[in-house]
């Protein structure tokens, strides 16, 4: 789709993810009430609410895209249609703790690929937003990956040190652990964001979903970086989830894998 088309959809999607996100503020660092999920995980009233506002503004908007969200699910669409991935707060356990790391995450997938991108941070007030071809912005400012040259030099982040031994990724964690420079935990999608801006080299997700990454591979690609699976495919369907720059990339796959690093890296 050209840039003007996109262009569009990128204004609709930053519009609305920082509406559903004024709307998060309403209730963060108040006694809200958490209920816990099938999945284990939390929800609040402020998640739901938030998810509805953002679809409402898509069906009016885009009356035939499909809609998947983690609250309510799938909208479905005929086949090719658009797809919005949708993530109301990602990060509900730091939202319900008083913690502003959270996000809303809007993400638009045409023909296979995620063409446009807005991660909105309501209690930073910080606005990561791309479109293919048009640039990544922090706020209204280009932003890009750091030039960090290898894991040594890197700062790696991470949600919850457990959930790699849950996922049977331990050992790949030490192994990055062991490399890297510094590392630091409860980011969730705001570890992705950081990376795309230059202010961490990695992101690691042992577990991830589809609408809990949305935004991000168009995010990274434009910022100059990668955002995919463990095997270096770019996707949010991946079942895990790393963001990094095109310059660690091969140095982060080889040290996950185990085997030995990249021709001139460090061993």
């Amino acid at each position: 789709m050209a840039g003007a088309g996109l262009q569009e959809y990128l204004d609709f999607a930053v519009q609305t993810a920082w509406e559903a996100g004024r709307l998060t503020l309403g209730y963060f660092r108040t006694a809200i009430e958490t209920e816990t999920k099938a999945d284990a995980t939390p929800v609040t009233i402020a998640d739901r609410r938030a998810e509805e506002c953002i679809r409402r503004r898509i069906e009016a908007r885009y009356p035939g895209h499909r809609i998947v969200g983690e609250e309510y699910g799938e909208r479905a669409a005929g086949a090719g249609a658009p797809c919005w991935w949708v993530d109301p707060i990602d990060g509900t356990r730091s939202f319900i703790r008083g913690v502003p790391l959270y996000g809303v995450l809007i993400g638009l997938e045409l023909e296979g690929r995620i063409a446009v991108g807005a991660a909105y941070f309501p209690a930073l007030d910080e606005m990561l937003c791309a479109a293919e071809n048009l640039g990544c912005f922090l706020n209204g400012r280009r932003c890009r990956v750091s030039q960090a040259a290898a894991l040594g030099a890197a700062t790696v982040c991470y949600t919850n040190a457990a959930s790699f031994a849950g996922a049977g990724r331990e050992e790949a964690f030490r192994r990055i652990l062991a490399r890297a420079a510094y590392s630091a935990g409860w980011s969730d999608a705001y570890g992705h964001a950081l990376v795309a801006t230059g202010r961490a080299e990695l992101m690691l997700d042992p577990v991830m979903k589809p609408y809990d990454c949305g935004p991000f591979p168009v995010i990274l690609r434009e910022a100059g970086g990668f955002f995919g699976d463990w095997a270096g495919r770019e996707t949010i369907h991946g079942g895990e989830a790393l963001s990094t720059s095109r310059a660690l990339l091969p140095e982060v796959l080889a040290v996950l894998r185990g085997g030995p690093q990249p021709k001139g890296e460090p061993s």
